[in-house]
C-alpha cells in the first residue's frame, strides 16, 4: 500500500498498536518503563552501528518500531491514574461499603437520565487524605434545585459504588465506557447532602462552561424555541444534552447526526472565515506568523468551548496543522496530516481510539481523501451550483464507505436516505454556520435585532423540519442489521479491494476483489453457525418479566410489558440482533417450562405450584408470589431457585436468606444479570 511509504503513518500505527496492548493486557507502569528505556538503549545503539556501515539492515527499522510501539503502552499507563498511589481507589479499598468524606470538583456535566443528574467529578480529598481521580456523580433529581455548575466543589458524606456491568446480554456497556475514560466508580447522593466549598471557577472548563452559560442566557432574550436553542448549542458550542429524544433520533434516522458533531466540517469552515478576517494581518512585519498563533489560538478555543470532545479535538489538531503548513508557506500531504493529528491526539488521550466519535471521524476523512477524487472525476458538471451538489454528492458517498461497517456495528441501522439530508443541508452548511456565528456574536454584544433572530430561528427550524421529514420514511431506514466485529474486517478489506480495481483495472486487482468476497461469504457461513440455540433466557427488567426461548435460529418471546414499556424496550432487540436471531412473539408466560431433559417452573402472583408428575430444575419466582419458600424447598426439591427484576425487594432478600441456609444455588437477576439455561 502507498500509504505506508510515509513514515509518520508507520509510526501512527505502531503507536496505536501499542496503546491496543496497553489496553488490553495491563502491562505494568514500571515494567513498561523498563522495556522503553531498553529499547531506546537499543535503537541508540543500533544507530551508532547503522551509521559507520554502508549497507543498511532491518534491525534498525525493527528496534524502531517496537520502541514507538513500547511508547504507546507506556503512554497508556501514564494517563491511567490508577497506576499512582493517590488515585482514591487506593483509600476506599482499605474500608469498603463505609461512609467517605468526600471533597470533589464538577468536571462536566451529562445528558440526565431518568431520575440522576449526572456529571464527571475530580475526587480531590478522602477525609483529610488528598487523592486525585475521576467518578460518576449521581443527584437524585429535584425540581426546586438548581444544576450544580462545572468547577463548583462540594463535600458530602457517602460511600463509593462499583460501576456494574449491563445485566442482560448484548446490552451497551456502560462501565466499560466509562473505564476508557478512567472512571471506576460512582457516587448517588441528594442535593440536600451535599456542602458548597466554592463556586470559583477554577479551571479551563469552568471558564467554557461559563462562557456557554452566558451564551445561552442572552440568546434566551430571543424567544428562540426549545428544539430550536438546542440545535445552536450543538452546531456551535457542542453542547448536545438539551437536545429532545424526537430530533436526536430523527437527525440519527436520517444519516445526519454528524451535522451535530463539531467535526472537521464545521472547524473547516470556521477557519476559512478566520483565515479571511485575520488576512490583513499578513501586511505586518511577521504577519503570517502572527496569522497563525491567532488562528491556531481561536481553533483551540473553540475546542475548548466545544467541550474537546473526540471529534473536535481531531478536527482542531489536523486544522491546526493545516493552518500552519498554509501561512508558513510550507506544502502539505494530506495523509501525513491526519497522521500527525492522530499521533498528537494519543499521545495525549490515548484511549480516544477506543471513542466512537474518534473512529468515525478519521474513517470517513481517510474514506473522502481516497474515494472522493475517483468519484469526482466521473463527471465535470459545467453549472457551478450543479458542481457544488455534484461534489456533495460524492463526498457523502465516499464517507459513507469509510463508515458504513462500523456504524452498522456499533448502531445496526443503515439510514438509506442519507445523501437526501447531506445534499439539502451541506451545501448550506457554511452560509448557516457564518449567520449563526454573528447572531451569537451580536446577541453577546446585545446588538441583535429581534428580526435577525427570527430569520436563524426560522433556518434552523426548516433544518429540523427537512431532517424530521426524511427521518419519517422509514422505508427507507434499515434497523436491526446484525453486524459483529468480523463482518467489520472482511467489509473494509471488500472496500479496500473495490477500491483498489477502481484505480487499476488489472488481473491482480480482480483476484483481490474475489478473494475478498469469498473472504465476506466464509464469514457469513462461519457467524451463521456459532449462532446460539437451544438456550432459555430469564431477562433482567425492573417490574416485569421477560423469557427468551433460542431454538432453531429463531427466538420466542414471552412477556407481561405493557404497550408502551414494550415500545420502549430494547432488551430482546438487542439480543437477537447480536446473535443474528429473528424475533417471535408469545405474549403469555407458561407456567412450565419442558427443556429436553430439564423443566422450569414459573411461579407468579398466585403462588400456586402443585405438582405431582414432575419435580422441576428451576423454579422461577415472578411477580412477588406470596408462598412458604422452605414448604417450597421441601414438596418439589428444586436444583436452583431464580427472582427476576419484576418482585419486591423485601422478598427477594427473604428468599435469598431461605437459600443460603439451604444451601441451594439462588440467582437475582437485578444483581447477577439475565439467567441463561443452555439445554
Amino acid at each position: 500500500m502507498q500509504l505506508l511509504n510515509f513514515a509518520i503513518i508507520k509510526l501512527t500505527i505502531c503507536i496505536v498498536i501499542g496503546i491496543i496492548i496497553g489496553y488490553l493486557i495491563g502491562i505494568p507502569l514500571d515494567l513498561s518503563f523498563y522495556i522503553t528505556i531498553f529499547l531506546f538503549a537499543l535503537l541508540f545503539i543500533a544507530f551508532i552501528i547503522a551509521k559507520k556501515q554502508f549497507i543498511k539492515t532491518i534491525w534498525f527499522g525493527l528496534l524502531t518500531f517496537a520502541l514507538i510501539i513500547s511508547i504507546g503502552v507506556l503512554t497508556t499507563n501514564l494517563h491511567n491514574e490508577r497506576n499512582f498511589s493517590n488515585h482514591y481507589s487506593y483509600q476506599i479499598l482499605e474500608e469498603k461499603d463505609s461512609l467517605k468524606t468526600i471533597s470533589f470538583r464538577i468536571r462536566e456535566v451529562l445528558k440526565p437520565g431518568n431520575y440522576y443528574d449526572k456529571y464527571i467529578i475530580d475526587i480531590l480529598k478522602i477525609d483529610d487524605t488528598s487523592v486525585n481521580g475521576k467518578s460518576l456523580l449521581n443527584v437524585e433529581k429535584d425540581s426546586l434545585q438548581l444544576p450544580l455548575k462545572v468547577d463548583d466543589i462540594f463535600i458530602t458524606k457517602t460511600e463509593f459504588k462499583n460501576l456494574i456491568h449491563p445485566l442482560n446480554p448484548n446490552q451497551f456497556d456502560y462501565k466499560n465506557y466509562l473505564e476508557k475514560k478512567y472512571i471506576y466508580n460512582q457516587l448517588f447522593i441528594n442535593k440536600q447532602s451535599l456542602i458548597q466549598v466554592s463556586s470559583d471557577t477554577h479551571t479551563l472548563f469552568g471558564i467554557a462552561n461559563n462562557l456557554r452559560a452566558h451564551i445561552n442566557s442572552k440568546l434566551k432574550h430571543y424567544n428562540f424555541k426549545p428544539d430550536e436553542l438546542a440545535i445552536i448549542n450543538a452546531l456551535f458550542l457542542g453542547q448536545r444534552q438539551d437536545i429532545s429524544e424526537e430530533v436526536y433520533s430523527s437527525y440519527t434516522n436520517a444519516g445526519a447526526i454528524h451535522i451535530l458533531a463539531v467535526s472537521g466540517l464545521h472547524v473547516g469552515i470556521i477557519l476559512i472565515i478566520l483565515n479571511f478576517v485575520f488576512k490583513p494581518i499578513e501586511r505586518l512585519k511577521n504577519g503570517y506568523f502572527l496569522k497563525t498563533i491567532l488562528l491556531v489560538s481561536m481553533l483551540w478555543s473553540f475546542a475548548v468551548i466545544a467541550g474537546l470532545s473526540a471529534s473536535v479535538t481531531r478536527a482542531v489538531t489536523m486544522f491546526s496543522i493545516v493552518a500552519i503548513a498554509m501561512n508558513l508557506k510550507r506544502p502539505t500531504n494530506v495523509y501525513n496530516t491526519l497522521a500527525i493529528s492522530i499521533l498528537v491526539i494519543l499521545l495525549f488521550k490515548p484511549l480516544f481510539i477506543f471513542d466512537v466519535g474518534f473512529q468515525l471521524s478519521y474513517l470517513a476523512v481517510f474514506a473522502i481523501v481516497i474515494i472522493d477524487p475517483l468519484l469526482y472525476k466521473l463527471w465535470k458538471p459545467k453549472n457551478k451550483i450543479i458542481d457544488i451538489y455534484w461534489h456533495t454528492l460524492t463526498i457523502t458517498i465516499a464517507a459513507q464507505f469509510g463508515i458504513i461497517p462500523i456504524s452498522l456495528y456499533y448502531f445496526h441501522q443503515f439510514p438509506g436516505l442519507f445523501f437526501i439530508s447531506n445534499l439539502a443541508i451541506i451545501p448550506l452548511l457554511g452560509i448557516i454556520l457564518g449567520f449563526g456565528i454573528i447572531v451569537i456574536l451580536l446577541a453577546v454584544l446585545n446588538l441583535l435585532p429581534q428580526l435577525l433572530a427570527d430569520i436563524f430561528g426560522y433556518i434552523i427550524d426548516w433544518m429540523n423540519s427537512v431532517v424530521s421529514w426524511i427521518s419519517a420514511q422509514e422505508t427507507f431506514l434499515f434497523k436491526d442489521i446484525s453486524f459483529g466485529i468480523l463482518y467489520v474486517i472482511v467489509s473494509y478489506f471488500l472496500i479496500v479491494s473495490l477500491v483498489k480495481i477502481f484505480i487499476k483495472r488489472n488481473y491482480k486487482s480482480l483476484k483481490m476483489v474475489l478473494i475478498a468476497i469469498l473472504i465476506f461469504q466464509a464469514s457469513a457461513i462461519f457467524i451463521e453457525y456459532q449462532s446460539p440455540d437451544n438456550k432459555f433466557i430469564i431477562f433482567h427488567k425492573s417490574r416485569f418479566s421477560i423469557i427468551g426461548n433460542v431454538k432453531d435460529k429463531k427466538i420466542k418471546v414471552a412477556h407481561d410489558l405493557d404497550s408502551l414499556t414494550q415500545s420502549k424496550n430494547k432488551i430482546i432487540r438487542d439480543y437477537a440482533v447480536g446473535n443474528h436471531l429473528n424475533i417471535v412473539e408469545d405474549k403469555t408466560i407458561q407456567s412450565i417450562y419442558l427443556l429436553n431433559n430439564k423443566s422450569v417452573l414459573v411461579i407468579d402472583s398466585l403462588g400456586v405450584y402443585n405438582l405431582k408428575s414432575i419435580e422441576p430444575d428451576y423454579v422461577y419466582l415472578r411477580q412477588s408470589p406470596k408462598l412458604n419458600l422452605n414448604r417450597l424447598i421441601d414438596s418439589i426439591k428444586p436444583k436452583y431457585i431464580i427472582a427476576d427484576g419484576s418482585n419486591y425487594k423485601s422478598y427477594i432478600i427473604n428468599w435469598e436468606d431461605i437459600c443460603k441456609k439451604r444451601k441451594l444455588p439462588f440467582h437475582q437477576t437485578s444483581k447477577k444479570g439475565a439467567f441463561i439455561i443452555d439445554y
